[in-house]
């Protein structure tokens, strides 16, 4: 019998054989009365790789979240995904199209198993509905059989979370709420993932395991990385590309190394007395990529 719950994203081509953008965000501005959050902002990730987004409190970053993925709609400049204009489709739509996010906030269901709540992540993508699914008819019981293996057999294991996949996400620490909310979105089918400060609020040791996961993404399923993030020396050490926003627009970007290097950005958001740590955690990143 055919499956009904398409499979998740195979690796893709490298991101140099891929000469469309994963995202292209051109122009882009976005008023909030008088106020410009956004002001006429310009870039894009190619295909396969890992583009962060930063600056400091206020820079635009969450708004930018927010309008590329549909929960606000931009008042100039468009917004293509792989090749095709994302402007009139809403966040549930660009959400189908393989747009996955995460939240600075933890947006799960505290009462519901790890395994329930990742399950959520796939219901867009279902031809039967949420309700027939949790009431198990027909066609909805085989889909969420189909869909209970696949989770457990890749998403489970590859975030290596299924000595919990049982218990309640209100039982976990934070760190694992914040690894079942990844699963979460890749059990959405993403092209490309959203994450929003992925890291914020973790200890060393669980910052480098989720860095980790995110390049393994990257690498082994070929999905496109779009991240903010206030932590720099992982921001330095797994990005491919970097975008600095200050009061709504793009006053840089380039590779980890240019941006640490830029006048523009140390005066602006880095600060004169973070730039010789700055330096140290990018060779920190280049010596963790030879070694592996």
């Amino acid at each position: 019998m055919a499956s009904n719950v398409s499979p998740l994203p195979k690796a893709g081509p490298p991101a140099s054989a891929a000469a469309v953008p994963a995202l292209a965000v051109q122009d882009v501005a976005l008023y909030f009365g008088g106020l410009r959050a956004l002001d006429g902002v310009t870039f894009s990730a190619a295909q396969g790789s890992v583009t962060s987004v930063i600056g400091p409190n206020g820079a635009g970053k969450t708004s930018l979240f927010n309008t590329i993925s549909g929960f606000y709609k931009a008042n100039t400049g468009s917004i293509r995904f792989f090749g095709d204009s994302v402007d009139r489709l809403h966040a549930p739509d660009r959400a189908k199209l393989g747009m996955a996010r995460t939240f600075q906030n933890i947006a799960l269901f505290r009462g519901m198993t790890v395994l329930d709540n990742i399950k959520l992540g796939r219901h867009a993508h279902m031809e039967t509905s949420l309700l027939d699914a949790l009431w198990y008819f027909g066609r909805a019981r085989r889909e969420e059989m189909e869909l209970r293996r696949e989770i457990e057999e890749r998403i489970i294991d590859f975030l290596e979370i299924d000595h919990i996949r049982n218990a309640p996400v209100a039982a976990l620490s934070y760190g694992l709420q914040k690894r079942v909310e990844l699963a979460r979105a890749l059990a959405m089918k993403p092209r490309i993932l959203m994450l929003d400060e992925p890291v914020a609020g973790m200890n060393r040791e669980e910052t480098e395991d989720m860095a980790r996961f995110i390049l393994d993404v990257k690498e082994e399923w070929g999905v496109t990385i779009l991240m903010v993030e206030h932590d720099m020396g992982m921001v330095m050490d797994i990005s491919d590309h970097v975008v600095v926003l200050n009061f709504g627009q793009v006053i840089a970007q380039g590779e980890p190394r240019e941006i640490s290097n830029n006048p523009e950005v140390i005066a602006a958001y880095l600060g004169s007395g973070d730039v010789g740590d700055l330096r140290a955690r990018v060779q920190q990143g280049r010596g963790r990529r030879e070694v592996a």
